[in-house]
């Protein structure tokens, strides 16, 4: 798979420390390993090669552990490239930092560090350029929801106006550098709240609905669930 995957792993995981206090969120241990190995292991499993971690908190904790994971599976098909940012920059400011620094001119993918989805990287890598995942879920109230129309987003439902099942943003993302154009270098944005409502606003942000396991492991009720389905092998649905 030639795209670059961008993995954003910098975030202070402040709703997880009554749980996980002494290691950062990615590293947050699960069955004896940290979070971030499993999710590591997956996209390669899915077809990733090329990993580009977006840093800043704890970042030499999380180096190590990457260092060690690529050292142990002795693959050398596997690119490792890391950027250290001095202060956080946001979802968007993050991304775009990279873009630049690293003269990112094709479209890639982008995970976050702290979200489980089972499958469908390689569905969206072929996808057209922004694009992002969905999943269903049976409470849309800690998320938001998504307004779909013939695969287009129309519209996102905030999450104190959205309740019940539906579709919600799962975390991975088909992009192209082009849309981080109008923001402006070193500025601290989101992805989130500022370049997809901008990229929306232009009719040209898609989703794929993905059908398969996930989690979000930001708060300590879903951390620990996911702690049990690893525990149990993976052979319920999460």
């Amino acid at each position: 798979m030639a795209r670059p995957t961008l993995v954003l792993a910098g975030g202070f995981g402040s709703r997880l420390k009554s749980v996980v206090s002494d290691v950062p969120k990615p590293l947050a241990p699960v069955c004896g390993k940290p979070f971030l190995t499993y999710l590591i292991e997956n996209l390669v499993l899915l077809g990733a090669r090329e990993f580009i971690f977006l840093l800043h908190y704890e970042a030499d904790a999380i180096l190590s552990v990457i260092s060690e994971y690529i050292d142990s599976i002795g693959k050398d098909d596997i690119k490792i490239t890391s950027l250290v940012e001095d202060r956080p920059l946001g979802t968007g400011g993050s991304i775009m930092n990279a873009v630049n620094v690293l003269n990112i001119k094709q479209s890639f993918m982008v995970v976050n560090a702290d979200t489980w989805l089972g499958c469908g990287f390689e569905r969206l890598s072929f996808s057209s350029p922004n694009t992002i995942s969905a999943v269903e879920v049976e409470d849309c109230s800690r998320y938001g929801a998504l307004d779909l129309a013939n695969g287009k987003i129309k519209r996102f439902i905030e999450k104190k106006s959205s309740s019940g099942p539906g579709l919600i943003n799962a975390g991975l993302y088909h992009l192209s550098p082009d849309i981080f154009q109008e923001f402006s270098a070193s500025a601290n944005f989101s992805l989130e709240n500022d370049v997809f409502p901008s990229v929306l606003d232009r009719n040209e942000l898609s989703a794929i609905q993905i059908e398969t396991d996930f989690i979000d492991i930001g708060i300590p009720k879903d951390y620990l669930r996911f702690c049990k389905w690893i525990e149990a092998d993976k052979s319920y649905e999460l």
